[in-house]
């Protein structure tokens, strides 16, 4: 190895031990049974989940490039993931910090373009500004060059990274190997492909003038999906780490998230599924034209989070349809005192206060909690966590995370029976 390498090595192990004093707190374990107790429908304070490390302009404004030491692009990536997740602990919410690392599997993402056709965007600025999905699918005859994206790995390139990542760090941490599916999240919901397929105002539309051939499309999108998911599990491919979802993984009914726990089926797991990209499409036609394919891929789960940043206060009902649903967003620009009306205790409310009213702008600590506890107090009663996410912006205060979370703490104090 030569010396460059050996610089970042050291760089490397040392924010692993810093990341292991988080992770071998033993208040870890008491918020794995708060996350498990809460997923189960135990009678819980609402967790805090305060989600960082989005593909944004905070991350700039967390660490910067000019703080990142390692040279080799490979181990920079690794460092970069380790500060934010040192950041994230330091917050002081009720994220689990796992005393294993991962390292990702080599999986064949076909260059984003995994439906055959090019999936891309202008962008129209600097990081975190508007881009516009540039359609690529603009006639239905297209449909003939569309591909289902196989699960495929590169096994010498993992093995490669494994190694590597392993000589550097493998002997303070276990280097946990992540070899899921890319039809994960965003990326199997149907909803965010079809939009960049098609384009946004040409999907909308389509269920007026061309409902036929919309059917058409998301029946061969639903099945790529399911062929990509049955694959990886043929494979053994899925795991304890292969989840995807956005809150904690842990509950009664399913078995805890460990490393390089070995195969497991779709049904041992939790999955997320979304549909931001019809939030101003009727519930009607949100199920016509889209919970019914999303029903076949959420079925083959243990358990699904249904929602990100869309607006469900109108579909509630809709959502009641998924058998195995366990938890629903609440989004800035729901009404979370009308959706815990119909939510109940049913399920588990994920409330996601606006960002900008929490962290940004003038940080007014009476705004915040005046805030806090009207939507808190109308969500009483209910099974519910609060998942800060989406901070494009601290405005250069990193301390506004932390704060954010001790005012949080004190309201739920305050108002929470």
């Amino acid at each position: 190895m030569g010396m460059g390498n050996k610089t970042d090595e050291k760089v490397l192990r040392g924010l692993v031990e810093r990341y292991l004093e988080f992770a071998n707190d033993p208040v870890m374990d008491k918020r794995r049974k708060l996350w498990s107790d809460h997923h189960s429908f135990k009678k819980t304070r609402p967790p805090i989940f305060v989600m960082v490390g989005m593909f944004n302009a905070f991350c700039k404004e967390i660490f910067g490039g000019k703080n990142l030491l390692c040279g080799d692009e490979f181990f920079r990536g690794h460092e970069a993931l380790l500060r934010m997740r040192i950041f994230t602990a330091e917050i002081g919410d009720d994220q689990i910090m796992e005393p294993w690392w991962t390292q990702h599997a080599a999986v064949d993402w076909y260059g984003g373009n995994k439906w055959g056709l090019k999936q891309d965007f202008d962008q129209t600025g600097k990081i975190g500004d508007a881009m516009h999905m540039r359609a690529s699918l603009t006639d239905w005859a297209q449909m003939k060059d569309l591909q289902i994206p196989h699960h495929q790995i590169d096994e010498e390139a993992t093995k490669k990274a494994v190694q590597k990542i392993g000589d550097a760090i493998g002997d303070l941490i276990e280097i946990n190997v992540d070899r899921g599916p890319i039809c994960q999240g965003c990326s199997g919901d149907i909803s965010t492909d079809l939009a960049q397929l098609r384009g946004m105002e040409e999907m909308m539309m389509d269920m007026y003038e061309y409902p036929e051939e919309l059917h058409r499309l998301l029946a061969f999108l639903r099945d790529g999906i399911l062929t990509n998911h049955r694959e990886a599990e043929e494979a053994g491919d899925w795991s304890l780490t292969s989840q995807v979802t956005q809150t904690e993984l842990y509950c009664d009914e399913l078995e805890w998230p460990k490393a390089n726990s070995g195969p497991r089926k779709r049904k041992d797991l939790w999955a997320c599924c979304m549909a931001q990209e019809l939030t101003l499409v009727s519930p009607a036609f949100h199920d016509e034209f889209m919970l019914q394919y999303q029903l076949p891929i959420m079925k083959e789960f243990g358990l699904i989070s249904y929602g990100c940043c869309e607006n469900l206060t109108n579909k509630i009902d809709i959502l009641r349809q998924i058998p195995n649903l366990r938890l629903i967003s609440v989004t800035p620009t729901a009404d979370p005192k009308r959706c815990a009306e119909q939510i109940g205790t049913d399920y588990i409310i994920s409330y996601r206060p606006n960002p900008t009213n929490m962290v940004c702008g003038d940080f007014n600590e009476d705004k915040i909690r005046r805030l806090l506890r009207k939507d808190l107090t109308d969500m009483r009663g209910t099974h519910m966590q609060i998942n800060l996410k989406d901070i494009e912006t601290a405005d250069g205060d990193l301390s506004r995370l932390s704060r954010w979370t001790k005012m949080a703490r004190e309201v739920i104090d305050e108002v929470w029976e």
